[in-house]
This record gives structure tokens, sequence and C-alpha cells, in this order.
């Protein structure tokens, strides 16, 4: 068999899908991954937090399963995604790649119960 234009094309788009996802790793819900010197579990990051502080009465859904691929190189852990509460709606913020802050620990965004309703607590570094 002759192989075609479609066949090469296939073939190509098959090896760098694999190269890709050779450095993949795939964190279940509720659990943590260990990157170094922190603990990061699902439901951490730290981009702008909208309803920080702001009481909602919408729980938060359970957090969403993320792909992660391999770090951008030696020195860098993996912050787990986050509900954010946006325009009166619960909006999943995907998980991303940080490098570490010597002398600090990540911890990751949190929702309490508080009253009727919940409130989120931003993720942050603490100092160790």
């Amino acid at each position: 068999m002759i192989p075609t234009c479609r066949h090469l094309v296939l073939l190509a788009f098959t090896v760098a899908a694999g190269g890709l996802l050779s450095g993949c790793i795939v964190v279940p819900v509720g659990h943590r991954h260990h990157g170094g010197g922190g603990v990061v579990a699902l439901g951490g990051g730290s981009i702008a937090v909208e309803g920080a502080g702001e009481v909602v009465a919408v729980a938060p859904p359970p957090p969403q399963t993320e792909v992660i691929l391999a770090p951008p190189g030696p020195g860098y852990f993996w912050i787990g995604g986050y509900w954010n509460w946006i325009g009166g709606r619960h909006v999943w913020i995907g998980g991303r790649w940080e490098s570490h802050r010597p002398g600090y620990q990540w911890t990751p965004h949190q929702w309490r119960r508080e009253g009727q309703g919940w409130r989120m607590a931003p993720g942050r570094w603490d100092r160790r």
C-alpha cells in the first residue's frame, strides 16, 4: 500500500498528539498534587477574585478534573483551578503552572459555608 497525503497527515497528527500528551498527568477531583516544596489541591489559583468576601446563596459545584501538561521548566508546580463567583454565577477558572517562592507555601482558594450562604477565601502565598 502506498501512503497517501491523507495518511501522512494523519500519521503526523498522531505523532504530534502523542508527544504533547507524553508529559501530561490528570489529577482526579479531590486529590492533591504535591509540587516540590508546596502542596496544591484542586480548587487553588491566584487570578483576581471578583466574589472574594461576598456571601453568595449558591454553593459552588464540585471541582472539575483538569488535564495537566508538563511543567514549563524545573521549579514549577501546579495550582489547580477553582470556582469563582462572576456575574451572579460560578465560573470555572482553570489551573496553571506557578514557580516556587522560597519561604512561602501556596494555600488554595476555599469556599466556606457561612450562615445561609457561601464565602470564598482567595488563594494566597503564606510564609512558612
